[in-house]
């Protein structure tokens, strides 16, 4: 009996420090998450996540993979290669298309993070300069490509007062403004932030203005992980809100996370995360502004031939996300 009273606390101990193995903690669901560009900072919330291990606390083994633009983000999806996609609004009008997927939360408010860039030494010196320029973006129907049509559309020029070349990843849309083969490019505002510390280029103009009520980020979910396993995808976008939860309260440890995953300096990286953590959408709802913003352009740029009706676009089946 001695030695039972003995064990027991012992037990007791053992049961707290190490507790049951549940099924779930045994048995990660495994996801494939796109993001359309590998170096746009708003998506580090996958990476964060996985890094700091949020995504396995709620039960989802994450794969990350990168694309080159929304395009190829939606080949992927109808290529059954991922499973959930951080895509931008605008690629929410290849649903209406028959893309095998749909919009199930917004993380992201109007479009900061987004700028034009243009050659440190270039001749453009405001928006009125860019009338007939041509600009690089990184696919057709991309939210880069979107961008050049809404400025020119809000400064009266039309959809075709901008020029635009799709090149793909934003490493060939730099080198084709270092070439001078376009007057400047719309990319991530990071990179005109490397650019200038780099004293080879500057920001003409940053993008937030030209549409006030916007997502500019999505999270896309194939229809049928939508349909077959909703509570893996609810689990998945906890883990996601959770992790960009995590980002605002730790400074430090994203910039941390960025400067590894994205190829920042400290300066740089800092610099970024004060510029884009304010644009974060905490719950994944989505804004009837916003939307009603999207569904202006995909008929003013040709996307869409007309207006689609909301459930053709995205669900709210599963926001607001509560962590």
């Amino acid at each position: 009996m001695k030695m039972v009273r003995r064990v027991l606390p012992l037990v007791a101990a053992l049961a707290v420090l190490f507790p049951a193995v549940t099924p779930r903690a045994n048995a990660l669901d495994k996801l494939r998450a796109g993001k359309a560009v590998a170096v746009d900072w708003a998506f580090l919330p996958l990476d964060v996540g996985q890094k700091v291990g949020i995504y396995k606390k709620y039960g989802i083994d994450l794969d990350i993979i990168s694309f080159a633009g929304d395009a190829k983000l939606i080949q992927g999806f109808n290529a059954d290669s991922i499973d959930v996609g951080l895509a931008s609004g605008p690629a929410m009008a290849f649903s209406v298309k028959g893309a095998d997927a749909l919009a199930v939360a917004a993380f992201d408010g109007p479009p900061r993070n987004f700028a034009v860039i243009v050659n440190a030494d270039s001749p453009l010196k405001s928006v009125a300069d860019l009338k007939g320029k041509l600009l690089a973006v990184t696919t057709t129907g991309s939210l880069t490509e979107w961008l050049a049509k809404r400025v020119a559309l809000k400064e009266g020029w039309g959809a075709a007062g901008i020029r635009t070349v799709a090149l793909g990843a934003p490493t060939a849309e730099i080198a084709a403004l270092r070439t001078r083969q376009v007057d400047g490019v719309v990319v991530v505002t990071q990179l005109g932030y490397v650019l200038e510390a780099k004293k080879q280029g500057r920001i003409l103009t940053t993008l937030e203005s030209f549409a006030p009520h916007f997502h500019a980020h999505v999270i896309e979910a194939r229809r049928e992980l939508i349909a077959d396993k909703p509570q893996v995808l609810k689990r998945f976008l906890k883990a996601f809100f959770a992790s960009i939860a995590y980002m605002k309260t730790h400074k430090e440890q994203t910039g941390e996370i960025a400067q590894h995953v994205l190829g920042q300096d400290a300066a740089v990286a800092g610099r970024t995360y004060d510029n884009e953590i304010g644009s974060f959408i905490p719950d994944g709802r989505f804004d009837p502004q916003a939307i009603a913003t999207l569904k202006e352009s995909f008929i003013a740029t040709g996307m869409l031939a007309e207006t689609p009706p909301d459930d053709k676009l995205y669900t709210t089946r599963f926001v607001p996300v509560k962590p």
